[in-house]
């Protein structure tokens, strides 16, 4: 993300009223957990860092790109998996918006369920809000994720020699969508 797009964001972010944090190793702004809002976690399963293996997921539901659409579609999710699904917390350690934003859900240290029993212990979960069925995330939102992988390797959260799989590679599932999946294809680290 060029300087230019990172105070850009956080102009955006800071007349919207909220304060992104960026890690020190970090290459752009992701909105922690407080900013968006989120009920407290009831996670403690911590990963072994750094992980290999990144899965990629979409939400299949609706999108947002704006940040006060994106902070409510995240407590969404969060309440959804928490209520709904019984689990400890929103799924996945990170979201992405078609913002152009990342959203901290478990973060880069707990152990996310997002890809099922095998994969959960071993991956970091992204998950792009929307439906890429049949379109394409915008391509804020690509360089967003691409940002924060980049920062998981720097930060020594993500080996440098990762590996990347759609969620559909884990599960039997359309998840991340046959749009998104055939970008995610494309990229160095994929590996089906």
């Amino acid at each position: 993300m060029s300087r230019f797009c990172v105070l850009l964001s956080w102009a955006f972010l800071a007349h919207h009223g909220l304060a992104a944090a960026q890690d020190q190793a970090c290459c752009g702004p992701i909105v922690p957990r407080r900013e968006w809002k989120a009920s407290a976690s009831e996670c403690y399963t911590t990963l072994n860092l750094p992980v290999r293996l990144v899965v990629v997921s979409h939400t299949a539901g609706s999108p947002c790109d704006t940040p006060a659409l994106c902070l409510q579609q995240a407590q969404n999710v969060q309440h959804y998996h928490a209520r709904t699904l019984h689990f400890c917390d929103v799924g996945y350690n990170f979201l992405i918006g078609e913002d152009g934003l990342v959203y901290e859900g478990r973060g880069w240290n707990i152990k996310g369920d997002h890809a099922g029993k095998k994969w959960n212990p071993i991956s970091i979960g992204i998950t792009f809000m929307g439906n890429y069925m049949e379109r394409s995330p915008p391509p804020r939102a690509l360089r967003a994720a691409k940002s924060l992988l980049a920062c998981g390797v720097a930060q020594g959260a993500l080996s440098p020699n990762y590996k990347v799989k759609g969620h559909r590679d884990a599960q039997q599932t359309l998840s991340p969508g046959d749009q998104l999946y055939e970008i995610i294809r494309t990229w160095p680290q994929y590996q089906e």
